[in-house]
């Protein structure tokens, strides 16, 4: 079954976007079942290290504060629109990090660009550098701080 279906709970998510994106008819079912197992092969053959998950409990905290990061972004990026172009400075922000772990970079990648008002824009391997645009800049070093204690610090200890 690992052959045909070496990620199977990816064909399924898959299967059931496809089928929420189109029409539900049996051509549509067949069409989104062969993208499906199609795509779940492709990435077997990429052959993608499995994340190591240390401490899997801090999951749902680190969901919930992402999610009310979301939120107040969307009220802060509404203000910044509402008081016009002229009333904020968007900038860049260098944001030294200790955090190595593959897995872990791609979801502070996610959390920052998924956060309104806020975008990751590169990050240096070597020494470590993530740059981030934001839209309201105010002060950078609380947005260092912010990344650190608030993402950083979680990410580290489920992650690493």
């Amino acid at each position: 079954m690992s052959r045909v279906l070496p990620y199977p709970v990816l064909t399924a998510a898959l299967l059931l976007m496809w089928l929420l994106l189109t029409s539900f008819s049996p051509g549509q079912l067949l069409l989104g079942a062969i993208v499906a197992v199609a795509a779940s092969r492709a990435m077997a053959a990429l052959q993608p290290a499995k994340p190591r998950l240390r401490r899997w409990q801090l999951i749902p905290w680190l969901v919930g504060i992402v999610l009310l990061d979301i939120l107040r972004s969307n009220i802060a990026v509404v203000g910044v629109i509402l008081r016009g172009p002229r009333d904020h400075s968007a900038g860049f922000v260098a944001i030294p990090l200790d955090l190595r772990d593959e897995t872990g970079l791609a979801v502070l990648a996610c959390i920052v660009t998924s956060t309104p008002g806020t975008a990751w824009i590169e990050h240096d391997p070597g020494s470590g550098v993530l740059h981030i645009h934001v839209l309201d800049l105010v002060n950078e070093e609380d947005w260092v701080a912010l990344i650190k204690n608030r993402y950083e610090r979680l990410l580290m200890e489920i992650f690493e």
